[in-house]
Order: C-alpha cells, then sequence, then structure tokens
C-alpha cells in the first residue's frame, strides 16, 4: 500500500488510494488509525470501487504538527483531500464514509461541497453534543493525559469492540499504543475528545446526499444506541443500520453483515 500525503497549512495528511471505479473516501474514528477499514475496503474494492482511506490529523503516518482538532477543521482535511484527487479518474461524486469522530467530518464536508458527495455513510457518529456531567469531561481530560495515556486509550479502544474482535485485534492495537506514545499524537487525541459537536450539529439538516447510520446495538459509547441512530436518520431523512450485538465499530467486529449492508446501501445510489 503506497502513502499519499496531502499538505495542509498546519502539515500534511496521509492517505492511500487503491482500485478505480467510483470513489469511496473513509474516515476512521479518533484514536484509530485509516487501516480500521482494512476489513471494508477489501469488499468495497472486489465490488469495483476506487477506495481512500484517511489518517486523521495527528494520527497514523499524518504529520503531529496540527494544532487545531475541531470538527469543522478535520472537515475541512476531507475536501482538501477530494480537490486533491484526480477528476479525470473520478466517475462523478465521491460516497463518504466516517466513523466516530470521523463522521463528523464527513457530514461537514458533506454539506459544504454538496455536489462533491453522492453518499453518506455515518458509522458509531458522534455528531451531536450529548448531555453529560462535567466530571466526565474532567476524568476524559485526565484519562487522556501522560505518562498513561497511551495505555489508558488502548484499554478504552479494547471496550469498544463488544461483538467480536478479529486476529490481528492486539497487533491492530500495539500500533495504536506505539503511535500514541508520541506525546504529540496522545494531545491530538485528547483535542478531538474535548471538541465540541456543536458546528456539526445544525449542518445534519443541510445533507442533501442520501444518508445511512451504521450502529451497533451494544455501543457503550451511547446510553441508547438504536435511538441515537433514529434521530440521526430522521434529521437526514436517511436509513438506519443497526448491527445486533456489535459495539462501537461494527464494520471491524461484524464485517460480513455490515459490509453486506454498506454495499446494499451504495448499490441502491449507484445511478445517482
Amino acid at each position: 500500500m503506497t502513502t499519499h500525503f496531502l499538505t495542509r497549512p498546519d502539515g500534511r495528511i496521509a492517505y492511500d488510494d487503491t482500485g478505480s471505479g467510483p470513489l469511496v473516501v473513509c474516515v476512521p474514528g479518533m484514536g484509530d488509525l485509516r487501516s480500521e477499514y482494512r476489513f471494508l475496503a477489501p469488499q468495497l474494492l472486489a465490488a469495483g470501487f476506487r477506495v481512500v482511506t484517511v489518517d486523521l490529523r495527528g494520527h497514523g503516518e499524518s504529520d503531529a504538527t496540527f494544532a487545531d482538532m475541531q470538527r469543522p477543521t478535520v472537515g475541512g482535511d476531507v475536501l482538501a483531500v477530494l480537490a486533491e484527487l484526480d477528476p479525470g479518474t473520478v466517475p462523478g461524486p465521491a460516497h463518504l464514509v466516517g466513523c466516530s469522530f470521523g463522521a463528523a467530518a464527513v457530514v461537514w464536508a458533506a454539506a459544504e461541497a454538496p455536489e462533491r458527495v453522492a453518499t453518506v455513510t455515518l458509522i458509531g457518529p458522534f455528531v451531536r453534543d450529548l448531555p453529560a456531567p462535567a466530571f466526565q469531561r474532567l476524568a476524559l481530560r485526565l484519562l487522556l493525559a501522560r505518562p498513561w495515556g497511551a495505555r489508558a486509550w488502548a484499554a478504552w479502544f479494547r471496550r469498544l469492540h463488544v461483538k467480536a474482535r478479529p486476529a490481528d485485534f492486539d497487533a491492530h492495537v500495539a500500533a495504536l499504543r506505539a503511535s500514541l506514545s508520541d506525546a504529540r499524537r496522545l494531545a491530538a487525541v485528547r483535542g478531538m475528545a474535548l471538541a465540541s459537536s456543536a458546528a456539526i450539529d445544525p449542518r445534519l439538516d443541510d445533507l442533501r446526499a442520501p444518508t445511512t447510520v451504521v450502529m451497533g446495538t451494544a455501543d457503550p459509547d451511547f446510553p441508547d444506541p438504536a435511538a441515537e441512530a433514529t434521530a440521526i436518520a430522521q434529521r437526514t431523512d436517511g436509513t438506519v443500520v443497526l448491527v445486533e450485538g456489535a459495539g462501537h465499530y461494527p464494520h471491524v467486529e461484524d464485517p460480513e453483515t455490515t459490509g453486506a449492508a454498506i454495499l446494499a446501501f451504495l448499490a441502491a445510489h449507484a445511478t445517482a
């Protein structure tokens, strides 16, 4: 896999670009790597899509020089990736897939440039500020502090996978811990974790592309995952896919079920 780099004002964004056909851009969740899509991407490629997966700013192979971790700014990175890709090899608008924090970036990008976006897939999306007591934000700030932050995030990341863990899960978690041993990358995760979704919430009403919300029914990040998915789908005039028993990463925990649902959604809107 070849890593490409996109220069932004404060650093470079890393991404890979594989296949040909209609473009799908996949944006991972906070604290994860673009290899989060290692099970979904092959399914998309086999179905004839061109697949681009992106490392968030401050994550993976992207530079650790970024200071702004707000959701709209990361959405700007997604738009910059779309602009960077050779339009001569992209037949039509792109399909955007975003997980967790990455879903907020996808919402922003799709609302800002509807002419560039064919469909929107939101997996375990954090696109609204949910009620939370002040002590939880303080606890989160402390959790992601050095010197224990990388270890604490790895432990929480394990809890987010409820239904099943793939054979390479331990190696993936080890890669996350190694990346977050860099204080700047841990600071990036902390900045994203504490950033508000207030600027994203109203943009849900601006989405024009067909949208689907994919949620694990046992996602520990939401008090009622099904209700959250339904609320977002109602705002976007979208559909809901509930992956029974899955946690925050259904495309990793149950890639067959989740991949089939996403491919069916993309196929239903292929002519669009």
